[in-house]
């Protein structure tokens, strides 16, 4: 077959270009026929283009070997939890100085394989003398690192699918609880967890939900070659509690601001754990379920499973973490304007004291250390050395959008306000009943 330079070439009547219709009769090489051709052929004058071919380089193989991908003996090896490089060699017969030249490999990524990911899987490719030729090892959903032998030098490379991102739309009414209504509207525990931190500076999502709030959110689906891989970022979402309208645009600084502009990040968290519920409000007199006798409650108590992360409610530097037999294990923070954060009873202390942490950062883990009924996490707020009520006391704003972005941002606010707005008018259309 020989390849037409065109639509326009294919049709021309020019003598000595072939004729769309036409049925021509070729040799071969291979062809033993003594049968003549009826009609002589000769190739167009004209030069023909080189088709385009849009796909990715194919990989090479090794130029010293013989042996296409095809011939390869390759086998798929999991990562068991210990192991390293070296002993997925040593299983499969491949000895130390292979997995030096591999780790060592010429061009970019190899060093990738020295921390390996439990349950991830190796492509292993060897020639009929059982020596390492290709090695595969799928860095994330879209991107695969790939080590070849060429001229006894193993080579490594990186490649990216290219990821296709779709924007999906749910909604939902809360009758029962949120986690429920936004399960139902087809949110997944990840989603919820992020929609929940997106408000959470605004909406205490134990206490102020109300049957009939709703929420409309509008979130990244990710697809790669057509194929779904997992979803993305919420890139704008409307909440109603009890009444009030709460809406986040996210920005192309990865950050979520109110439809004017104002960040919807506080400089505290209104709860620095995730909590089943909160078995103990801040009150000025509560009868310790310990000690049996009555006393001020200068904190929060969130109740949950042992072992649950505690974070920073903001920025800060640790100015205690060691062990009392009231507080258990417990970490106290300072932060700027005079704001202390305590947190006690923990299981497990993660930070040391004089250490720096940031808003979110890991601190420890719920627990039932010291003078606790059960496994929970005492939260305090102290302002200029007052204890105040971490769930009532106002939390100041985190720096607004720059002015310089302001123009370029309220273009994107007003187009995703009137997508939600559209949105939630056709799925109430669509679902008149769900939750």
């Amino acid at each position: 077959m020989v390849p037409l330079k065109s639509s326009k070439q294919a049709t021309s009547n020019v003598t000595g270009e072939f004729k769309v219709g036409q049925r021509y009769q070729v040799a071969t090489p291979e062809q033993t026929s003594n049968t003549q051709p009826s009609t002589s052929i000769e190739l167009p004058d004209a030069p023909i283009e080189t088709l385009n071919d849009t796909q990715l380089p194919v990989r090479e193989l090794p130029s010293n070997i013989e042996e296409s991908a095809a011939q390869l003996q390759w086998q798929a090896v999991k990562v068991r939890s210990g192991d390293s490089l070296a002993k997925i060699f040593k299983r499969n017969g491949l000895n130390a100085t292979t997995t030096h030249k591999v780790i060592t490999a010429q061009g970019e990524g190899s060093k990738s394989l020295k921390k390996l990911g439990v349950d991830d899987i190796i492509r292993i490719g060897k020639d009929e003398q059982g020596s390492l030729v290709s090695l595969e090892y799928p860095l994330s959903k879209n991107e695969t690192l790939y080590v070849n032998l060429q001229n006894q030098q193993y080579h490594a490379y990186k490649e990216s699918k290219s990821v296709e991102v779709r924007e999906a739309i749910a909604h939902g009414v809360i009758k029962s609880n949120f986690w429920h209504a936004a399960a139902s509207a087809g949110l997944n525990d990840g989603q919820i967890i992020s929609l929940a931190n997106v408000f959470g500076w605004d909406i205490d999502f134990a206490l102020d939900i109300r049957a009939g709030d709703s929420f409309n959110v509008i979130y990244e689906n990710q697809y790669i070659e057509g194929d779904f891989i997992g979803t993305g970022n919420i890139v704008a979402a409307e909440f109603i509690n009890q009444g009030e309208s709460f809406h986040a645009i996210r920005f192309t600084d990865g950050e979520y601001y109110s439809a004017d502009g104002r960040s919807m990040r506080k400089a505290f968290l209104r709860a620095p754990v995730s909590f089943k519920y909160i078995s103990s409000n801040f009150k000025p007199k509560r009868f310790h379920p310990v000690q049996k006798r009555w006393k001020a409650h200068r904190g929060t108590d969130y109740a949950a499973k042992t072992g649950t992360p505690v974070v920073a409610a903001g920025n800060g530097r640790v100015t205690d973490a060691t062990y009392n037999k009231y507080n258990g294990n417990y970490v106290f923070i300072q932060h700027g304007n005079g704001i202390v954060t305590k947190y006690l009873h923990f299981s497990k202390r993660a930070v040391k004291k004089g250490q720096r942490v940031k808003q979110g950062q890991v601190i420890g883990y719920v627990g039932s250390t010291g003078l606790a009924a059960g496994p929970h996490l005492h939260y305090e707020f102290l302002l200029n050395g007052v204890h105040r009520n971490p769930r009532t006391v106002k939390l100041p704003d985190a720096k607004p959008l720059n002015q310089k972005y302001k123009q370029a941002f309220e273009v994107i606010s007003k187009q995703r306000l009137a997508e939600l707005t559209g949105s939630r008018r056709i799925l109430l259309s669509m679902q008149p009943s769900a939750e």
